[in-house]
This record gives C-alpha cells, structure tokens and sequence, in this order.
C-alpha cells in the first residue's frame, strides 16, 4: 500500500428492524462475514440487541474473523472511534427487534441502514416506524427482501409495496434450512458449503452493500448526538477474536 495514500475510511452498516424475525442477526453475521471473504475486513461486530443472539453465535465461532466488540450504548460512540483508530475498516451493528431511543442512537452512527424485511403483510405493516426513525436521523436505507419464497407472487408485490418508501435490494435472500443451521455452531452458509444457492446470495448482497457504501463521500458522524455526554475518557473496549487474549463474552 502507498504510505502517503489515505487509509479506507471506517464504514458503518446497521442492521435494523422492529419486526422479530425479519433475520436481522443472521444477515449481520453472514455479511460481516462475507466482507472479511471478500477482502473489505477487518471487520468488527457489535450486538446492540440485549438478547445477546449476534454475541452468542461469534462466541461459537472457531473463525478468528470478523472480531467482536463489547460495547454498550453509552459508549458507542468511543468504540467506534477505537475501532476506527485501530484500523477497522467495517463495523457491522445489529439492533434489537423494537422501536426506542437507544435504536435511533444506534441508527444515528450509520452510514448505511439495512432493514430486513419478510415478504408478508404483518412485516410489511411493520416497517413504517423503523422508516421513519431512519429518516429521522437522515440516514441512508436498503430494504432486502429475507427468507422469501422463490418464485412466489407475494415476495414481487413485497418489493412493489417496500420500493414506495425507498432502495429495495436488487438481491433477494430466500428461505433455506443451511441459513439457520449454519448459525447453531457459529458458521455461516458461505463457510459450510461456499457453492450453495445461499452462500451465492449472501456473496451477490455483500457486493451490492459494498458497492453502496463505497458511493459514501465521508464517514457517518453522530447525528444530533450529544458528544459531550460520553465525556473525555478513552473508553476500555475489548475487541476479542477467537483464541485470543481478549477472551469471550460470558452470558448467564
């Protein structure tokens, strides 16, 4: 690399969605993953969601990528910041299935916005308030179509009814058992089987992610987020990776 080039800015993809069950933390890790295969690493994940389903699956991971950061809501800010100083090129943040505060501060240090969305009516019905805190803080937003039916009439009038309100995807993931299957012992599709319909889908969503946030001029910066509140410290923050000494997070 040219030493007097500019490093690639520190990019931050949110994952977010008050539906439950839309796959928000399964396309989270299989992205983070993704990236790191694709050579867009090194990537970091960070579980924003207090059920913790995003830490448990890195914490069964064997992989040493992506890393994992242990980080809260009052100190997202001074982790992102770390993660961008130690030379992090992607963060990968999943939220939790719910519509608060804390999810609109999240979605306020993101350069793009991911919303998972089922093609059914229920999850249609529910995307309106995740929508409105993504234009709220003035974020940019991708709809993708999740655990479709292939070629099923409701997942094309799904994409119709979701590019009302903003970017579908042009990639749909569709409903496969290695999905789930792959997240049980901290793996992903592409890792299981890497010529599988669904590892494909994952690599050709990846590509498109990428080719969106390389559109991006600056980095996110909080939005409407008062810096002041997190105070001057540098913040500890445990950046672990599989069989290091940053160890694993413990959960009860």
């Amino acid at each position: 690399m040219n030493p007097f080039q500019p490093s690639p800015p520190l990019r931050v993809l949110v994952f977010a969605s008050q539906k439950g069950g839309s796959g928000k933390t399964t396309l989270a890790g299989h992205v983070a993953v993704e990236a790191e295969r694709q050579g867009a690493g090194p990537v970091a994940l960070i579980d924003a969601d207090p059920q913790g389903s995003l830490a448990k699956w890195w914490n069964a991971r064997q992989a040493r990528t992506p890393a994992f950061i242990q980080s809260q809501f009052s100190s997202l800010y001074q982790d992102i910041e770390s993660a961008r100083e130690q030379g992090f090129r992607l963060v990968v943040i999943d939220t939790p299935p719910a519509v608060t505060r804390a999810i609109s501060e999240v979605v306020a240090h993101a350069d793009l916005v991911v919303v998972p969305t089922r093609p059914s009516p229920h999850d249609l019905r529910a995307v309106g308030p995740t929508v409105d805190i993504i234009e709220g803080r003035k974020k940019q937003m991708i709809f993708v179509l999740n655990a479709a039916t292939a070629r099923a009439k409701i997942t094309m009038e799904a994409a119709i009814a979701l590019s009302q309100h903003g970017t579908v995807a042009p990639v749909t993931v569709h409903n496969r058992l290695d999905f789930a299957a792959s997240m049980i012992d901290g793996r992903t599709v592409m890792e299981i089987d890497p010529v599988a319909k669904s590892s494909a889908e994952v690599g050709d969503l990846w590509r498109y992610l990428a080719e969106r946030l390389a559109r991006l001029e600056t980095p996110a910066q909080p939005n409407g987020m008062d810096q002041q509140r997190f105070g001057g410290m540098r913040p500890v923050t445990t950046f672990g990776r599989a069989g290091s000494s940053f160890g694993r997070r413990a959960f009860a």
